[in-house]
């Protein structure tokens, strides 16, 4: 099912392309209009939970007042989730895909519950082949991790009154922005060098609802894997007072020169790299 999702002039970053954090916002009005298409959206209200978000960038999307178009099918369904997958475009150009499963949510007990059985229904009906997304590496958090802190913001909550699953992206991003500031500084602004990064994958894992509350909750960012011209950042949001991992997440960064070619990564780099790199004794 196609549905078109509108761009706003806010949502661009310093490089003047939207930022990748507001993409999984564009997958997730895509979605609400595919259930109240689908005349499913009691969903919406009596409640549902994201699992598991994952997308593949695919090209920088710019300004527009026309919308993107978002192609938007379901890809897997089982007891108690289902998967959709979803294709954006602007204009003709393919600039993302993602997976959303998505499971049953008690909106009184804060916890995850089976689909409801007439969504359920709706859904198996509807399940078709999508294009596979790579595996790409995740990694435990150790000392190799940089820690900062994350105070969560009133306008961070959604309906059902916790953080919406994809402020989880601007979490996860604000990490690394206090990570690369000192191993890789210019990682997310590199506009004053000759060389730049750019997201090519990002998957996101939620395992506890976060609340808001006055005390900050804490993001540890390591390095996975470092590839030629590629680096693997793996990430934890975690409540400090409880121990509680809330979600966890991995990210594709490619380094490229100031044209956006791939190019491998420098020896400086991957020195400086080391010292964060999770699993490394």
């Amino acid at each position: 099912m196609r549905v078109e999702v509108p761009l706003r002039w806010g949502d661009l970053d310093a490089q003047g392309h939207v930022n990748n954090a507001r993409y999984i916002d564009y997958v997730q009005d895509a979605r609400a209009d595919f259930l109240y298409a689908l005349k499913i959206d009691d969903l919406l209200h009596e409640g549902f939970a994201v699992v598991s978000n994952q997308i593949e960038y695919r090209a920088p999307v710019f300004f527009s007042h026309e919308p993107l178009g978002a192609e938007v099918s379901v890809a897997e369904v089982s007891e108690d989730s289902v998967t959709l997958a979803c294709q954006l475009f602007q204009e003709d150009r393919e600039v993302a895909i993602a997976r959303t499963t998505l499971s049953g949510f008690d909106v009184r007990s804060h916890s995850r519950r089976a689909l409801p059985t007439a969504a359920h229904d709706v859904f198996r009906s509807l399940v078709e082949p999508a294009e596979s997304l790579r595996e790409i590496e995740w990694m435990d958090m150790d000392s190799g991790a940089k820690v900062s802190q994350m105070r969560v913001r009133w306008s961070d909550l959604d309906a059902y009154g916790h953080v919406n699953n994809a402020m989880i992206f601007d979490y996860v991003q604000e990490g690394r922005i206090t990570f690369t500031a000192a191993p890789l500084r210019g990682v997310e602004d590199s506009g004053e060098t000759d060389y730049l990064w750019f997201l090519a994958r990002q998957d996101v894992l939620y395992h506890h609802p976060i609340v808001f509350r006055m005390e900050p909750y804490v993001v540890r960012t390591g390095i996975a894997r470092m590839g030629n011209s590629s680096v693997t950042f793996s990430s934890q949001v975690d409540d400090p007072t409880t121990g509680t991992v809330c979600a966890t997440a991995a990210a594709v960064a490619v380094f490229a020169d100031a044209a956006g070619k791939p190019t491998p990564l420098t020896d400086q780099l991957r020195e400086d790299l080391g010292v964060y790199t999770l699993g490394v004794s």
